[in-house]
This record gives structure tokens, sequence and C-alpha cells, in this order.
């Protein structure tokens, strides 16, 4: 296995991009915030956005960070993925000195699953942040299974443990077992509109009357407004201290 930079492969873009995708729902890709500041956090903060080949060079998984500033206290965190960025870049442009790396996604090839890839490439931006200096990594984790129980509070679905006392959540668990702790939730890590057409054609459901809705993948519910044409989904994330 290699770990490379994107930017090393260029080529291999399309590919990666590919990898990602298939990860997560189609709404997740309509959120504004990412639009405006993707293209700076390629330029500004590409050594943080690394892919693992295989012996073929074909990409088996992926992840990528933005360095940022935070005082290390539960109320210097961003309100989550869409902050980090938006922090991450303002922060690079007007001087500030970042303190953190904040994981923002990891995905695995759907054919290299149960390997530890994400383990892996996790563990290598993380070298990387403490090689700069930064002296801690954090993450505002998209749980794999809270999608269960839209309507369970982020705060308590992230008490919920097995008997050997890891979370009953992969992604959590994974995380665990590279030493990280719960810090709390991310009460806004992103917020997805639209109009209702939009939301039907990203879900593939109808919403005929306005009320709150059990969206397939969605974290939280989706509040749906008929008469005024419009559907919001704030989602809860769930923010994680790695140990050095």
């Amino acid at each position: 296995m290699q770990i490379i930079t994107r930017g090393d492969r260029p080529d291999l873009d399309a590919e990666a991009a590919e990898t990602f995708r298939e990860r997560w729902p189609e709404f997740i890709f309509h959120d504004e915030v990412p639009k405006k500041y993707m293209a700076r956090v390629e330029r500004y903060f590409g050594r943080f956005d690394v892919m693992a080949l295989d012996d073929d060079g074909k990409v088996m998984a992926g992840g990528w960070g933005v360095p940022l500033a935070w005082d290390g206290t539960v109320d210097d965190l961003p309100t989550g993925y869409d902050d980090a960025l938006v922090r991450a870049v303002e922060g690079h442009e007007a001087g500030t000195v970042p303190t953190a790396l904040s994981f923002m996604a990891a995905a695995v090839g759907a054919a290299f699953d149960r390997r530890g890839l994400a383990t892996q490439v996790l563990r290598e931006l993380s070298v990387r942040a403490y090689g700069e200096g930064l002296s801690h990594v954090i993450a505002p984790l998209r749980p794999t299974w809270k999608h269960r129980y839209p309507d369970v509070p982020m705060a308590e679905y992230a008490t919920w443990a097995r008997p050997d006392g890891l979370s009953i959540d992969p992604w959590i668990r994974t995380h665990q077992r590279m030493g990280a702790r719960i810090l709390g939730p991310a009460p806004r890590s992103m917020v997805i509109a639209g109009t209702v057409a939009e939301w039907q054609e990203w879900t593939g459901m109808v919403f005929p009357v306005t009320r709150d809705y059990v969206v397939p993948d969605a974290l939280n519910l989706v509040h749906v407004d008929v008469d005024q044409d419009r559907a919001v989904y704030v989602e809860e994330n769930l923010w994680v201290l790695h140990a050095r």
C-alpha cells in the first residue's frame, strides 16, 4: 500500500471522488458552505488530503482534514463541519496560527472494506498534523448508524455503549480504538436547504404535507414546509478528540 496526497496524482481525482461519493447520500452534496470554500481548502491544505493506493495504483481509501485555531475547550469548538471549514480557510487568510487538525472526512471503497484502511488514513493525517506542530486532532463525526435513530439527540446517542464500553456505533468505535474520546455534539454541523422538488429529487421521496420527515441516511429529521416551498435539514454530528 502507498499513501500519497491527491495533489501527487491529479489523474486519480475522478476515481477518488467516486470512492468518496458512494459513501454518502445525495443530499449531503448540496450544502452551500463547501461550495464556497472547497476550492480554497484544496489550494491551502492539500498536504492534508491523502489517498491510499493498492499495489496496482487503484484508490482504496482517502481522507482529508483542515488545520484551524482551537483553544482546547469544548466552548471553542466549531459548531460542526461547515464552521470548521470556514474557520480554517478564513483563519488561514487572516494569518491566524492553527493549533489543531480537524478530520473532515474519510472513506474506503466498498471493495476494500474491513482492512483497517480508514484507520491508516487517519493515522497518516495525524502524523502530518503533529509533524507541523499542531497540538490537537479533532473530528466532527458522522456516526454510521445514527440515521437509524433520527429523532434521538446526538448527546444521548453518544452514550449508547456495548458491554465492552465502546460505542454501539461502528464509526465512533473506530475513533475510540484510535484513542479518541467524545467531547460533545456538533449541533449545527451541516445545513442543507432546498425546494421541496429538489429534496424529492435528492431523496426519491414525496413530501406532500408540511411536517418533519424521516429521510433515509439523514441523521436528523428533515423539516418540509410545503406552503413556503422549502425543506431544511440541520445535521448534528459528534466532536471527538484524539489522544496524541
